[in-house]
């Protein structure tokens, strides 16, 4: 029946989720369908309707109709982007983009790749939705601009401008579980030319549950707090110049109930305790000459300390980052011609840093210059051709050629067709980048020296806006593809004791359409749909030496986000927002009890807001109303270090401890009431 429900729902309602920052008024609303700005798809600052990458648009707006503590939450509305929680007992995850997994997601804030290696695990959960103006999403590939490694898509989280921003703003939420989020900022000027936005945002959740009665918390136990500063510098010519520094503390934790800080580390009582230290700067200046010319720089230290049980995993990150690019106009033609340079350094107690002999440590440093050059050529009103090309040096792989082109036809103002195509490549660091590779009690294999992924990517967009004087509707099409000639595969099968990493011996497919919907009507109602279907898939030979077609975990055919909207007189505003999922594969054992396919569910979510005419705002409702939770998480939670393992008679299919049959949180039906303000 919840199958049929969230569909029925879907037809009945909702998303194009590119919306844009709502406005009261309809008018006001349509007017800004047509104006938005984005830089994600080309660099620079273009409309919307007028980028050849089709780029998705998401305000904090869309994120209040479903309150959450971070973004790694909050993307989760987004048509074809899956925030994918990877553990059931540190409830750490990654974000997924039409089916590929999160390591294919770069993300970056205000332009810059801040979130990688480390932190694309562990790091995401820390940026809160306060610092957030809005989000762009580019779905396909992007490596011409962004690097080798953007072979999924992208998310750009652009951050606030401190001019812009409120001069004061709070948002508290609190949910019957007992969590608490905090989002405050505050904006001030120093001396007459810098303006400064000081953002802290702190959660608190400290009330073990288990009420699937495993022995395990349903929730991870977290203590964060990050605080962010930025600062915008008034120039001659309105030219750039800004500074952004960020500060992320998190202590969480997940286990057994009876777990507490004295057992960490131990095998007495199971639990996965992380530690996580982050710091960011982020800065823009646009050198004070006649060309445009502007240098971009971040850099990222992240320190983690956890256990996973009695396994421990103590790491350090370092990337520092610079790019430098000349934005010219000739005639038709945009150029943009740049140089980057990345360094990493990393370092941790595992294989991936050990010597070649394997008897000391050997941190990993990895410098990656590259130059990039795109043309976007304003053919006339209607076609616009874009080509780009990035070369990059890899000291291990050597020469990395990204090669992009687009195509944008518009034959009217409310018909646009965009094309793509490029390729991607990634050197993977597996115990930086999947979690599976640190907890539970498999023992990881790397058979063979792990060689670079490739992929070749395309994708067909078409936009449909259909006016009337009583509705708006805009329709949004994609169809995508990528092709990988070589992938990094973890094998979960052969053996319930290992997990196998190996090159692919075959290829690998990511294929499939998203359709987006967008009803605005002239009486208060807005309601956005998305629905999605991908075939996700590798084919390599087994030991006969046979090709087979084996399905991607976590990737399910068919899913789909809705939102409704209805504001009622006095500002009263009701929205009911959600998710759906068809099956996806799960990692599942030799025998096991445990279903291979997750079933159709829906997590959907309800909302009343009150806005007064004083600022303030106080919004309440409930989460999961279907109380959806996924039965039998968790192998063995009786014996979570499998110190009982071989035994013939209890366990004679050799079942193991293991925590990555996941797919969806285990917290229930639960409310949630808050309170926001704003100052301008």
């Amino acid at each position: 029946m919840k199958k049929y429900y969230c569909l029925f729902v879907l037809l009945i309602s909702v998303s194009n989720l590119f919306s844009q920052s709502e406005k009261d008024s309809l008018e006001n609303d349509r007017a800004k369908n047509i104006e938005d700005v984005v830089i994600t798809g080309t660099l620079k600052e273009v409309r919307r309707s007028d980028s050849p990458i089709p780029v998705e648009i998401i305000t904090p707006k869309l994120f209040q109709k479903n309150p959450t503590p971070s973004l790694f939450d909050a993307v989760g509305m987004v048509n074809g982007v899956k925030p994918q929680l990877n553990c059931n007992v540190c409830n750490t995850g990654d974000i997924h983009i039409n089916g590929m997994e999160g390591p294919y997601t770069l993300i970056l804030i205000d332009g810059m790749p801040i979130v990688s290696g480390l932190s694309t695990v562990y790091g995401l959960s820390g940026i809160p939705n306060s610092i957030v103006e809005r989000i762009e999403v580019v779905k396909g590939p992007a490596a011409s601009l962004y690097g080798s490694e953007a072979m999924g898509g992208i998310i750009n989280v652009i951050t606030k401008n401190p001019v812009k921003a409120p001069l004061f703003s709070l948002d508290v939420f609190s949910t019957s579980w007992g969590e608490v989020n905090t989002d405050t900022s505050l904006k001030f000027k120093a001396g007459k030319k810098a303006t400064s936005l000081l953002g802290i945002n702190y959660f608190y959740y400290d009330n073990p549950i288990d009420n699937n009665h495993d022995g395990f918390t349903d929730l991870t136990i977290q203590n964060r707090i990050s605080v962010f500063n930025k600062w915008n510098f008034e120039r001659k010519e309105n030219r750039a110049a800004s500074l952004g520094l960020r500060w992320v503390n998190e202590d969480r934790w997940g286990g057994e109930m009876n777990w507490n800080k004295k057992f960490r580390g131990s095998d007495e009582v199971y639990g996965e305790s992380i530690y996580t230290k982050r710091i960011e700067i982020i800065g823009a200046y646009q050198l004070p000459l006649k060309e445009k010319i502007y240098t971009q720089f971040s850099y990222n230290w992240h320190d983690q300390n956890s256990w996973y049980g009695a396994t421990p995993y103590k790491a350090t990150q370092q990337v520092a980052f610079i790019q430098t690019y000349w934005d010219k106009t000739i005639k038709d033609h945009n150029i943009l011609l740049g140089a980057s340079f990345r360094f990493t350094h990393y370092d941790d107690n595992t294989p991936a840093t050990a010597s070649s002999d394997g008897l000391r440590n050997d941190p990993a440093e990895t410098p990656l210059p590259g130059a990039f050059i795109q043309d976007e050529w304003k053919i006339n009103t209607q076609n616009k051709l874009l080509l780009g090309y990035r070369y990059d040096h890899d000291k291990n792989h050597g020469n990395i050629h990204s090669p992009r082109i687009a195509y944008k036809f518009s034959p009217n103002t409310n018909n646009t067709l965009r094309a793509s195509f490029g390729t991607g490549f990634r050197v993977v660091n597996i115990f930086t980048e999947d979690h599976a590779a640190l907890t539970g009690a498999r023992e990881v294999i790397i058979t063979h020296s792990l060689k670079p992924e490739k992929s070749y990517n395309g994708n067909l967009n078409y936009v449909l806006k259909i006016p009337t004087s009583d509705l708006l509707m805009n329709f949004d099409v994609t169809g995508f593809y990528s092709y990988f000639t070589n992938k990094i595969v973890g094998d979960f099968d052969t053996n319930p004791k290992q997990i196998i990493y190996d090159n692919l011996d075959g290829h690998a497919i990511s294929q499939g359409i998203s359709l987006n919907a967008d009803l605005t009507f002239n009486f208060p109602l807005k309601l956005l749909a998305g629905i999605t279907y991908m075939d996700v898939y590798l084919k390599e030979k087994d030991e006969n030496y046979i090709n087979r077609k084996v399905r991607q975990l976590h990737a399910p055919k068919w899913s789909g986000t809705f939102v409704a909207t209805y504001t009622f007189p006095k500002n009263v505003i009701i929205d009911f927002t959600g998710q759906w999922n068809g099956p996806m594969r799960l990692p599942i054992e030799p025998n096991d009890y445990r279903d291979e396919n997750s079933p159709w569910f829906c997590i959907a979510n309800i909302q009343v807001t009150k806005k007064f005419d004083n600022g303030i705002e106080v919004y309440g409702g409930l989460k999961n109303l279907f109380n959806f939770i996924p039965k039998n998480p968790l192998m063995r939670p009786f014996d979570p270090f499998d110190k009982n393992v071989d035994d013939p008679v209890n366990n004679p299919n050799g079942y193991t401890f293991d925590t990555s049959y996941n797919y969806a949180s285990l917290q229930g039906i639960h409310g949630f009431l808050g309170l926001r303000y704003n100052l301008f």
